[in-house]
C-alpha cells in the first residue's frame, strides 16, 4: 500500500529510472515556478515578446482578411453588373443619326437609329460602361446597376412623366392646372 505509483510502474517495467526522475524533476519545476501560495511566476521578456509578437501577426492577418474580402466583393459587384448589362442589352441599330454624351470631360458619339435617338433624349434608354465601349440599357436596369456602382452608368436620362404615347388618342386633349375635382 506504500508503493507509489511511479514505484509501481518501475516494479512492472513500464517506466525506467531515467523517466522517472526526468518527471519528477519537472514536477519540481513547475511546483518551483508557482512560488508560495500558488502565485504565479513572473513573466519572462522572451514570452512577453512572443505575445507581442502574435498580437501583431493577428492584426495584420485580420488586415489582410478584410483586404482580399473587399477584393472578392468588389470583383462579384463588377460581374453582377457585366451581367446586367449584356442579358438586358439594346441594338443600338447602327443608324446614321449620332447621338452625342459626355463621359467625365470627355464628350462621345455613338450612332444609333432615329428611333433609339428617341428613346434615349425622351429617358427611356441609359448608356452603361461595358470593358472599353459602351452599352443601351433600360432605365430600371441602369437603376439596378447605379444602385451597385454609380460610376457604370454614364447617362440616365429621367423619364419625362407629362409625355404622351404616341398612339395616345387623348394626347391633343389638355388637362387645365386650374381643374377642380
Amino acid at each position: 500500500m506504500g508503493n507509489t505509483l511511479l514505484e509501481q510502474l518501475k516494479k512492472t517495467g513500464l517506466v525506467d529510472e531515467k523517466k522517472a526522475r526526468k518527471v519528477k524533476q519537472g514536477q519540481y519545476k513547475s511546483k518551483k515556478q508557482k512560488g508560495k501560495k500558488g502565485a504565479p511566476a513572473p513573466v519572462s521578456e522572451a514570452t512577453l515578446l512572443a505575445q507581442k509578437a502574435r498580437a501583431e501577426k493577428a492584426e495584420r492577418d485580420r488586415r489582410l482578411n478584410q483586404q482580399r474580402k473587399a477584393e472578392a466583393e468588389r470583383k462579384a459587384i463588377a460581374a453582377q453588373i457585366r451581367q446586367l448589362i449584356e442579358t438586358n442589352r439594346v441594338d443600338s441599330g447602327d443608324g446614321d443619326v449620332a447621338y452625342h454624351f459626355t463621359d467625365a470631360t470627355v464628350v462621345k458619339r455613338l450612332h444609333v437609329s432615329p428611333q433609339v435617338h428617341r428613346h434615349l433624349a425622351s429617358g427611356r434608354l441609359a448608356i452603361a460602361r461595358l470593358d472599353d465601349g459602351y452599352a443601351l440599357v433600360p432605365v430600371g436596369v441602369a437603376e439596378k446597376i447605379r444602385q451597385r456602382d454609380e460610376q457604370s452608368i454614364i447617362l440616365c436620362g429621367q423619364a419625362d412623366e407629362t409625355e404622351t404615347a404616341e398612339d395616345d388618342p387623348y394626347a391633343d386633349y389638355k388637362i387645365p392646372d386650374d381643374l377642380m375635382w
